[in-house]
């Protein structure tokens, strides 16, 4: 088959670099043999791109292994220790950041919290480089190179030429010049995306996403988001604001959403909007919860509550609250089930985490009675499996992906 037009020599050397080094970082050990079997390449052209890698530090021999009558084949690896990439989850109470060696190893980890109601891009960045400068960096002489630091965000990450903005109606973002106000704070190569996407990758390359190909990720957190992977793509739509799940109507006319609209999903299963939802309901337990130190630990008690063995007036309005979390998003995966045919829909967010845990049997009732009986049972609705570090993971996979799909070539600063 003729070499699509434009593509020359020094094309296809990159393209064989990329695919032999995706392969070793996601099977890990493998022989020449191996890795020509997996890739299609010729023997020839596997050995000449190895050397190249080898030579470049990017992969290293590992050991070896035993052949049918041959001499032993040499095991190839990834250089994971050579290599190191930043994850940065910006949430809306806390930033977290964490340092990564190339194989997502976790080396060093920062919170910082925010102030409730304070979340100017101003304010992010200074918890960011206050995250950085907690982790720390390998030593100058280390020999050791930083790829860059990903960072999830909240709301629509739109990429320019000068640098990314970000939009995020739901607390006053709007075209926020974030990239270009972190680069006062590093130098660093910078990946911008928006936090259930990174949540997405991270599951796809490591969790529960692994092996599927048309997968809904769901984040629930202070608000909530969702990630549309569409035959192992992100689905991003014209502007890349595809995925804001948060912002589709749940009720006509219904509650008062962050982003200014009535009815909004994420005025109705949002951590922020549950903890209102049950101090509205139950005014008396209000005084309890504004004693908790931030929104999970308001959510552990409302839960808690709801588990108690009593009649008593939080606990009813504590099962009310949450019963209604669990038909809202029971309803809504039935929609998404129904409008993309998905193998799996993940559940993931530190809310959506605790959340899973009680209410993962009502929330699939619900679904299964809103959607179509064909689709829903070709899906799987299941738990993440990442925890809650799963976005800044996620971040961290950001820089990875550019690393592999340049062929560890340097990147540009950003």
């Amino acid at each position: 088959m003729a070499e699509p037009r434009g593509r020359n020599v020094r094309d296809v050397r990159r393209s064989n670099r990329s695919l032999l080094l995706r392969h070793l970082y996601f099977h890990r050990a493998s022989s020449r043999l191996e890795l020509s079997r997996a890739t299609g390449l010729s023997g020839a052209s596997v050995s000449s791109v190895v050397s190249e890698l080898i030579e470049a530090e990017v992969v290293i021999e590992s050991g070896a292994t035993e052949s049918a009558g041959g001499r032993p084949r040499i095991l190839l690896d990834v250089a994971a220790s050579r290599f190191q990439v930043i994850g940065v989850d910006v949430g809306e109470t806390r930033i977290r950041v964490e340092r990564f060696d190339l194989a997502l190893t976790e080396l060093a980890r920062a919170e910082i919290p925010m102030v409730p109601g304070r979340c100017t891009p101003r304010d992010v960045v200074a918890g960011v480089a206050a995250g950085l400068a907690e982790v720390g960096a390998p030593a100058p002489d280390s020999g050791i190179r930083m790829l860059g630091i990903g960072i999830g965000v909240p709301g629509i990450v739109e990429v320019r030429p000068e640098a990314a903005v970000v939009h995020c109606q739901t607390i006053g973002w709007d075209a926020a010049p974030l990239e270009a106000l972190l680069r006062e704070v590093t130098d660093l190569p910078l990946f911008l995306d928006n936090g259930a996407n990174a949540l997405g990758q991270a599951e796809m390359w490591f969790g529960a996403g692994r092996g599927a190909s048309d997968t809904l990720f769901l984040l629930i957190g202070s608000g909530i988001g969702a990630s549309v992977m569409l035959d192992g793509v992100t689905y991003r739509g014209s502007s890349t604001g595809a995925g804001e799940w948060g912002h589709v109507t749940a009720a006509i006319g219904g509650r008062l959403c962050r982003c200014g609209t009535r009815g909004c999903l994420e005025a109705y299963i949002g951590a922020e909007s549950i903890i209102a939802r049950y101090a509205e309901a139950c005014p008396q337990a209000a005084a309890g919860l504004s004693g908790a130190d931030d929104e999970e630990s308001a959510m552990l008690r409302i839960l808690a509550v709801a588990r108690a063995e009593s009649d008593a007036p939080d606990v009813l309005a504590a099962r009310a609250v949450l019963d209604e979390t669990a038909l809202h998003l029971g309803v809504s995966i039935g929609n998404l089930i129904n409008l993309f045919n998905p193998e799996r829909i993940i559940i993931g967010g530190w809310a959506g985490l605790l959340l899973a845990r009680e209410l993962l049997p009502r929330v699939l009732e619900v679904a299964r009675a809103h959607a179509l009986r064909h689709p829903f049972a070709k899906a799987a609705i299941e738990v993440g499996r990442l925890g809650p570090d799963a976005v800044a993971l996620g971040a961290a996979t950001l820089p990875v992906a550019r690393f592999l799909q340049t062929a560890g070539a340097a990147p540009r600063p950003s």
